[in-house]
């Protein structure tokens, strides 16, 4: 069974390393392996600790996902929401992602950021409600698409 819960700070290393494993199939799609997500250090993490809210996806005390949120006024934004490789499509993200608006009932406005290439994460954002409202060159290999979603 999967329990979504707050993630805290003596998670770092366990979700670095699930990060690094779980952003690999970007790597491949950009042909890029230098992406943040990547070459992401401990020390870099853990200052995401102390600024941003993490939750994590864990079934029999293992971490086999994670997201990252960060709250300004009435918006709520979204970021590295990953799933161990061999989970993946088995619901895990939505989950995560449900988690998230059903946690800051008060946020108007959620907002992530995914690779244009990344067809199964924007499948995905789609599917929860979201929609593409703006698109950003990050370098010549990778193309950003911002999506949102208002909460009634």
């Amino acid at each position: 069974m999967i329990k979504i819960r707050f993630a805290n700070i003596a998670d770092a290393e366990e979700i670095l390393e699930l990060q690094k494993l779980a952003y690999q199939s970007e790597a491949i799609i950009y042909n890029d392996w230098s992406i943040p997500p990547l070459t992401q250090t401990l020390a870099e993490i853990k200052k995401e600790f102390t600024e941003n809210t993490f939750l994590k996806a864990c079934e029999a005390e293992k971490i086999i996902g994670s997201v990252k949120i960060s709250t300004h006024n009435e918006n709520c934004e979204i970021g590295r929401l990953i799933v161990h490789p061999d989970l993946q499509g088995k619901g895990i993200g939505t989950q995560l992602m449900l988690a998230v608006e059903a946690e800051f009932p008060m946020a108007k406005q959620f907002e992530l950021f995914t690779g244009s290439k990344s067809a199964r994460n924007i499948s995905l954002y789609e599917k929860l409600g979201y929609i593409i409202f703006m698109r950003k060159q990050l370098s010549e290999l990778v193309e950003l698409v911002f999506m949102e979603k208002y909460q009634r």
